[in-house]
């Protein structure tokens, strides 16, 4: 298992919200189980670029650090559906923000070297 060898900085409010943010999915995946989708099923059509194993991963990371909270429902088939706390509301606004900031800024990945994945 990993161990951090550098302690985090928690006096740095930038380092602590990547600490917890940080992971290609989780913004998404926060803005999609806010938007509705709850259901792992759901989460990964909404995604489709992730794999189920990563966002699997990154769902439990959010889980572990209080940002969503996961219902699993005595039901055969057992249903599982994840939902934000409280904090995970919190963070939202910000994932608002990033969309809104991609949207008004998308002309700047015309001249980055990163792939276009709509194509």
């Amino acid at each position: 298992m990993y161990q951090r060898k550098i302690p985090v900085d928690k006096e740095c409010g930038i380092v602590i919200f990547m600490e917890l943010m940080g992971g290609k999915w989780k913004p998404w995946l926060i803005n999609h189980i806010h938007d509705g989708e709850h259901q792992p099923k759901q989460l990964q059509q909404g995604i489709p670029l992730a794999a189920k194993r990563v966002l699997t991963k990154q769902l439990g990371e959010l889980e572990a650090a209080g940002l969503v909270y996961k219902k699993v429902y005595a039901e055969i088939p057992m249903r599982v559906e994840y939902f934000l706390t409280a904090v995970g509301e919190s963070v939202y606004p910000i994932i608002q923000e990033m969309d809104k900031w991609g949207k008004a800024h998308q002309q700047l990945l015309d001249h980055s070297t990163v792939p276009d994945a709509t194509k």
